[in-house]
């Protein structure tokens, strides 16, 4: 597992750099979550794409979609669930929401409520022109602005509806039980009940919390399928993985009592071992459970972080490489296993090996910190001009257009062939291409 910061804008798309939403990347939950969906995505006649699932560091309830079909999951869903069933319940919700256009629709209704933001401003300019009183201007726009907040919320509340039908009926079609839903809209009143929240019609953006209750348990009159999953073990596996990263060491041995020698409990501990510090401990509890499970490219994963992070660079890359054959196309294990091989001594065999990794990496999906390993990679193999190329597709990709422009000027200077000049010249017409619709 590692860290990234992205850029995403509410409903945006891709994800990119610049509105601080910090991304976390786990191929065993990326995974886990990737088998929640898909069945899901089929029962809904949708395309489905893995690598469009990304996962929030954020230990809020909440999970959301958006434009192009990306979904988001917070972090505090993953600890706060109970088991597969009511995550699959979330996700079908969220799936719904994509089955009805909902996020095209929203953007069209955003545009249309800054349109009758902007005809306020106007109103309130005539306003004040005609009278003389800047309070009759202000009385304008604020009557207009609350018109347009209260259409845009009822708006949605029926959007919220009709996703919670949606998932009723994908969780019914793919045989899954709708209790899970029901839990966890009851986790969700607890909480507004502990922090005090008043929930008032007008200003939320989903219908009133007891009014989706109320839906849930009538759906579950119809629905008799069973809440276990065959997910559910590698659900307490990520679970216990992502607690203990985010969770502070207390909070941890409360879920994960030393009495406790359970699988997850174990993983839970190495884990945070790991972050206080306790590397032998760490990696003790984690070679105990490849003991046991020797097939497990996750358990290779997590003992590379390990030795990595503890600057044992050269034994991590055995660990990588053996997550790397148990899980061949994973597009983050290749990530890791080149940035091992970057951060040893390297030679020039693995430099080049390394720049293999990260380029089918980038095939995959295209990450920022790839392209930055990657500039690295072309620079210690003296590929200068290759190196300026994808020092430029980072500095894009992180938001920053002009540096990236003098990369690319730089990338040319220094002898780019007929190849990298296209690549070049391709990232060159998407820099501008981002400069028009900023102006």
């Amino acid at each position: 597992m590692f860290l990234s910061l992205f850029i995403t804008g509410l409903f945006c798309g891709p994800v990119r750099a610049d509105d601080s939403i910090t991304l976390i990347s786990d191929a065993e939950t990326q995974k886990y979550l990737a088998d929640i969906v898909q069945p899901l995505y089929q029962a809904a006649g949708l395309a489905f794409n893995p690598n469009k699932i990304y996962i929030v560091r954020d230990n809020s309830l909440n999970a959301f979609v958006s434009d192009g079909n990306y979904m988001f999951v917070h972090t505090g869903t993953l600890i706060e669930a109970e088991n597969t069933n009511e995550l699959s319940g979330i996700l079908a919700h969220e799936t719904g929401h994509i089955l009805g256009g909902h996020i095209v629709r929203q953007k069209i209704k955003m545009q249309k409520m800054q349109y009758m933001m902007l005809g306020s401003m106007i109103a309130a300019g005539a306003a004040a022109v005609s009278t003389g009183r800047g309070d009759a201007a202000m009385a304008v726009v604020l009557g207009s602005q609350s018109a347009a907040l209260n259409t845009m919320l009822h708006y949605q509340v029926q959007e919220e509806r009709s996703a919670d039908e949606s998932a009723v009926k994908l969780l019914n079609k793919t045989g899954q039980s709708t209790k899970g839903l029901l839990n966890f809209m009851n986790k969700i009143k607890q909480k507004n009940i502990l922090s005090g929240l008043e929930e008032n019609a007008y200003f939320r953006t989903h219908p009133m919390t007891n009014e989706r209750i109320s839906h849930f348990k009538e759906a579950e009159k119809t629905n008799h399928h069973p809440t276990a999953h065959k997910l559910d073990s590698k659900f307490a596996m990520v679970k216990a993985k992502i607690a203990a990263f985010l969770l502070d060491k207390d909070k941890v041995n409360r879920m994960y009592p030393a009495t406790d020698n359970s699988a997850p409990a174990r993983y839970a501990r190495a884990v945070s071992a790991f972050r206080q510090g306790n590397i032998p401990q760490a990696l003790n509890l984690i070679d105990g459970l490849l003991k046991e499970n020797p097939s497990n490219p996750y358990f290779y994963e997590l003992k590379g972080q390990f030795l990595f992070e503890s600057g044992q660079v050269q034994q991590s890359i055995k660990a990588y490489e053996k997550a790397l054959q148990l899980l061949p196309n994973n597009y983050l294990l290749q990530v890791s296993l080149a940035h091992a091989l970057i951060e040893s001594t390297p030679n020039k065999q693995n430099i080049q090996r390394a720049i293999s990794l990260l380029q089918k990496s980038l095939y995959t999906v295209n990450t920022p910190f790839a392209w930055q390993l990657l500039a690295r990679a072309y620079d210690m193999n003296n590929q200068r001009a290759a190196s300026y190329y994808a020092a430029a597709e980072y500095s894009y990709a992180d938001d920053n257009l002009e540096t990236a422009k003098r990369q690319l000027l730089n990338a040319r200077k220094a002898g780019a062939d007929k190849s990298l000049s296209l690549k070049i010249s391709d990232l060159e017409q998407r820099i501008k291409e981002d400069e028009k619709e900023r102006e």
